[in-house]
């Protein structure tokens, strides 16, 4: 990108995010918990995955401004005395770095097969198309369920707690890569009807070449606005499955995990186990459907930006 187009890119950027304040500022709310989650090793006052480090004398201690806590644990402990600021921050990065990896996955697998359905057509298309209503028909939580019992099942609960992060990537990745595929190809059946891709026929690229330098750059940005979307979904899924306690294991707590902690302290006062990692999965969700939206906005120029 050269030097006025950039600055041209910047400008109209900026321009956009005073137009649309919200956008701005879920941005910064998503930045901050991002920039928190990656350097929780350095900023968080414990590490929650020492088992050693914790006491459980300072179990269900409540937070900072409720009576009865401790200035140690400003957002109080769960029931296994875990400092739950730590808890939060390394939760979150294990919840992002999920979501994160899955999408990656499901664009890997979505792109390419949405590329090849919508320039080449035919068998090629019907059989992609197929897979893609079959894979959406099934509830993606419910393959999800199904894989990790099975998993649990097949290999048992502490090679489930070794692998769980690379499992939950790869069972989310898998489920959702229609969406991508179905965006990618509509994509491509409206770029192959453009005049630069008749061109670069006549000069005679190749195929791959057409599909590899010229119609995946120019489908983009509908796959960026799918890709923050489904961040924001498979963070909800892997929050789902740790839930279910079929995630991430107690030891090495996610969001969902810390959600389903809590959930029976509840009925005994201790509210925060599970609140304020709720309060925390809500804010990150919504800070991506809003960038995901702002994202739709700014990219599309037949949209404003009201």
């Amino acid at each position: 990108m050269s030097g006025p187009t950039a600055i041209a890119g910047i400008n109209g950027a900026m321009a956009f995010a005073r137009a649309r304040p919200g956008v701005g500022l879920a941005f910064i709310v998503l930045l901050v918990i991002a920039m928190a989650a990656l350097f929780a090793p350095l900023i968080a006052p414990q590490n929650p995955f020492d088992l050693a480090s914790l006491d459980i004398l300072d179990s269900e201690l409540p937070p900072g401004w409720l009576e009865g806590s401790d200035p140690r644990f400003p957002l109080g402990t769960d029931a296994q005395g875990r400092d739950l600021l730590s808890a939060i921050l390394y939760g979150a990065r294990i919840s992002l770095l999920i979501g994160i990896l899955a999408v990656l996955i499901q664009a890997a697998i979505g792109v390419t097969l949405g590329l090849l359905a919508g320039y080449f057509g035919g068998r090629i298309d019907d059989v992609v198309t197929r897979l893609a209503d079959i894979q959406l028909a099934l509830s993606t939580l419910m393959m999800a369920i199904v894989a990790m019992a099975l998993v649990r099942a097949g290999l048992g609960g502490e090679a489930l707690s070794l692998f769980a992060v690379p499992l939950l990537v790869v069972v989310i990745g898998l489920a959702e890569w229609p969406i991508f595929a179905r965006t990618a190809r509509s994509a491509v059946l409206v770029e192959t009807t453009k005049d630069y891709v008749r061109a670069a026929r006549a000069v005679g690229d190749s195929d791959w070449t057409i599909l590899r330098r010229h119609i995946l750059p120019n489908s983009l940005s509908p796959l960026i606005i799918v890709a923050t979307t489904q961040v924001a979904g498979a963070i909800m899924a892997e929050a789902a499955l740790s839930f279910l306690g079929l995630g991430m294991p107690v030891t090495r707590p996610s969001l969902g995990t810390l959600i389903r902690s809590g959930y029976d302290l509840m009925f005994a006062g201790s509210w925060w186990v599970t609140v304020l990692p709720g309060l925390v999965l809500i804010t990150v969700l919504i800070s991506i459907n809003v960038l995901g939206d702002g994202l739709r906005d700014w990219l599309d120029p037949r949209r404003g930006p009201g």
